[in-house]
């Protein structure tokens, strides 16, 4: 019997290991699979061609670090990421391709991209059409973002039946005390700055006085530069746009084509030989795809002189940081490599945060503050730069901005859940325990807090925001007292804040990198360079596989999915005083 279970137990072992060589084989064999599916193929570039843009793809700062990572397994699709750049760089070459005569935008209305993106591809579309080169749009609908890019082609064309939505920007908060307070739930804040609002959905059903000011004049001013930008454009008066959104004037294509929003009603073949005829095609148009369209590599591609640029991209959080968030200590390792590579020249950090952890936020100042006593650092707004993302901004040597940048937000909060009463009330739980001292439990989620604590936390915040303050007022050349005016939480979008001096210019990645270029003399003889960290292949399945399977927790309430992920968000990584703007704002 011994010896059966021993051959058993063997057996077993060996079908195990088996299995698991055959998985890592099949897993190697899988992935070439999927490489040659995601690879780029240079294609032929026939004279009088339209490169088609579309931005269906999913368009993030940072290049994607692997292609796995987009592979989705259960429904064996690929969903292509492509950085700004990527984009950027692809129509500044067919504004020099003698073989591309112009573009057609036939823009996704289930794109996602924020409002300085939005921003900068726009600028490099009217950069590509002062070239003398046409653009074309067509849509079955344009929503006020597709439209805002739509704007600067030549002729827009519209479905007969589709339709533009225009009727101005709006801004709504969705508050969980109520949530909480039928759960039990109790949220312990302490904070400075009067609109340091990111604690409202918790503390409070409704937005208080201070953060509608700041979210009024915030998105007024965004909405405004929108009209003022299309107003150009179109050579439609400010005024008119603003009352088309008032009074809801844009119904259907013909009101769009009375006021002049769009310039043709027609289908979408109508529109290819509308492009055949641009181009001088008999039949139809020579179309190239932006997917499969590849840029050229640039003079400098071989050149010993690097621009390195660093990608800050997400919420900011201590230590090493999971996808989709910028931790400190990952971008400690950066822009120390940047400062130890005697062929990088200059750094240009692109922040796209809202900020979050003031010590990470602290950390990553520290490191910015000394690559810049060794080269310059140039900072490259992108949709937001708020809060923890300002305080990582403030020593650069110059910061460049999107107009419609969030960014400011200069305070910080600290934030705690009391459990207390809801494990005793809604299930019978609760909590006894012993202490060495009076506070040995402080921020305990299982009590409130005493007011001695109080004072203690509000102390600790207190200093955290002065030295916010102090490094902005250091690294801005402002009055510690201008900083605080300016700060206590307020958000300022990138055309307000350069007026009050938080950034230098407007522009966007594109001028930054071409800005530090000259700042150090290479502008034509330097290459760009960022972090290319590709994990191993079979970490890169396993991460993508559990995270289409990870669940994230919400409550079912009268047939009403309500979702606690950000929530769950504070709670899980969201320790200490944060530095961390109030909302995030999309255009549709």
């Amino acid at each position: 019997m011994k010896r059966f279970f021993q051959t058993f137990f063997a057996c077993l072992a060996a079908i195990f290991a088996s299995f698991i060589l055959v998985t890592i084989l099949s897993l190697f064999i899988f992935s070439g699979i999927i490489a040659v599916m995601y690879s780029k193929e240079a294609v032929s570039i026939k004279p009088g061609s339209v490169l088609k843009i579309e931005l269906s793809e999913i368009i993030s700062d940072a290049p994607p670090q692997s292609f796995l990572n987009d592979f989705n397994p259960f429904s064996m699709s690929i969903k292509r990421r492509v950085s700004l750049l990527d984009v950027i760089s692809s129509i500044e070459n067919a504004t020099y391709d003698d073989n591309i005569k112009g573009i057609y935008l036939n823009l996704n209305p289930n794109s996602s991209i924020g409002l300085g993106m939005m921003e900068e591809i726009r600028t490099e579309l009217l950069r590509f059409k002062s070239s003398g080169k046409f653009i074309v749009s067509y849509a079955d609908y344009y929503t006020q973002g597709t439209y805002y890019l739509s704007s600067v082609a030549d002729k827009i064309f519209i479905n007969p039946e589709g339709g533009i939505a225009w009727r101005g920007m709006s801004s709504q908060v969705l508050f969980f005390k109520g949530a909480l307070d039928k759960l039990g739930l109790k949220v312990e804040v302490v904070r400075v700055g009067d609109y340091k609002s990111a604690v409202e959905p918790f503390t409070s059903d409704r937005m208080s006085p201070e953060n509608k000011l700041q979210t009024q004049h915030l998105i007024g001013g965004i909405w405004g530069n929108i009209v003022r930008d299309i107003s150009q454009s179109r050579g439609i008066d400010s005024a008119l746009l603003q009352r088309y959104a008032s009074e809801l004037t844009i119904a259907n294509p013909m009101s769009a084509y009375d006021v002049g929003m769009v310039d043709s009603i027609a289908y979408v073949d109508q529109v290819a030989d509308y492009l055949a005829g641009l181009t001088d095609k008999r039949d139809a148009p020579e179309i190239v795809n932006f997917s499969s369209y590849i840029s050229s590599p640039s003079e400098g591609a071989r050149s010993r002189n690097k621009i390195a640029v660093i990608y800050a991209e997400g919420e900011i959080i201590d230590g090493r940081a999971p996808e989709g968030y910028v931790g400190s200590r990952n971008m400690r390792v950066e822009l120390r490599s940047a400062l130890d590579d005697r062929d990088v020249k200059a750094v240009v950090l692109r922040v796209n945060s809202p900020g979050g952890s003031a010590l990470a936020s602290e950390v990553i100042w520290r490191e910015v503050g000394e690559v810049r006593a060794d080269k310059p650092i140039i900072i490259s707004m992108g949709n937001y730069a708020a809060s923890g993302g300002y305080y990582i901004s403030a020593p650069a040597d110059f910061i460049f901005a999107n107009r419609s940048t969030i960014t400011g937000s200069i305070g910080v909060f600290d934030l705690m859940l009391n459990v207390e009463d809801g494990l005793k009330d809604k299930l019978g739980i609760t909590v006894d325990g012993v202490t060495t001292n009076d506070y040995s439990d402080l921020a305990s989620p299982f009590r409130p807090l005493e007011d001695p604590e109080r004072r203690y936390l509000q102390n600790s915040v207190k200093e955290v925001y002065e030295t916010f303050v102090n490094h902005v007022a250091n690294g801005r050349n402002l009055s510690a007292d201008r900083v605080r005016e300016i700060g206590s939480g307020r958000v300022w979008s990138g055309l307000d804040a350069q007026r009050i001096g938080l950034v230098d210019a407007f522009g966007g990645l594109k001028d930054a990198i071409l800005f530090a270029a000259e700042r150090v003399g290479i502008a034509d003889n330097f290459r760009i360079v960022s972090k290319e960290t590709e994990d191993d292949l079979l970490s890169s399945v396993l991460r993508n596989l559990l995270n289409n399977v990870k669940a994230e927790p919400a409550f079912e309430i009268e047939g009403i999915s309500v979702d606690f992920s950000e929530f769950r968000n504070i709670m899980e990584y969201r320790k200490g005083v944060q530095a961390l703007m109030p909302y995030k704002l999309y255009i549709q």
